[in-house]
């Protein structure tokens, strides 16, 4: 068997790291800064907690990348609502379908504004990422249009963004912990926040 080249070997370093990231993302999603120890992230990757060290140097350097990851990700995540098919309140349908990643990276995001114990570069980033200045911004041309055409209610639309979005973020950092009195409602009646229809 011939050896590796240098391209196949960085490929086995990037899917490692991946996994390791994967891995510290379902921990600290759960058990915050303080309750994730480096160990358990590397039984979660399947790896010894020293190979973990040679790709990342700390808990806190871990955990900032996490973050700098999951803002990225909510943030693009948003602005590909206007890539989806069909009218407002079918675009906001099909973004409000979020997956298990998703779901991980609210439940990061909350730890770091909520818990003891974060990095302070991942707190400076936190505050950066204001409901006001991405979320808001981001998703009032659409929430504009739909109450144009007549699909969501009137008044401010800034109000109307932040409400649904404070519920659908509560609804992700609660139903995590797969406790079966919180799982998420069905998206259409979680836009009647949207639409204000029964």
């Amino acid at each position: 068997m011939s050896p590796m080249n240098e391209e196949q070997l960085q490929h086995i370093r990037d899917e490692r790291k991946e996994q390791i990231m994967a891995a510290a993302l379902k921990i600290f999603a759960r058990r915050g800064i303080i309750g994730t120890k480096l160990s358990m992230i590397a039984t979660e990757a399947g790896i010894s907690q020293g190979l973990l060290y040679h790709y990342f140097k700390s808990k806190d350097e871990l955990f900032i990348i996490l973050i700098q990851e999951a803002i990225q990700e909510s943030i693009d995540g948003m602005k590909s609502v206007y890539q989806l098919p069909g009218s407002p309140i079918e675009k906001l349908r099909g973004m409000t379908q979020l997956d298990q990643e998703g779901q991980l990276y609210f439940m990061l995001i909350h730890q770091a504004r909520t818990s003891d114990g974060v990095p302070e570069e991942a707190k400076q980033l936190i505050a950066q990422y204001s409901m006001d200045s991405y979320v808001v911004d981001i998703l009032e041309p659409l929430f504009i249009e739909g109450q144009k055409v007549g699909e969501f209610a009137q008044g401010d639309p800034r109000k109307l963004i932040s409400a649904y979005f404070t519920v659908v973020s509560a609804l992700m950092t609660l139903s995590i912990h797969e406790d079966e009195a919180y799982q998420m409602p069905e998206v259409d009646f979680l836009l009647r926040i949207v639409t204000g229809r029964p």
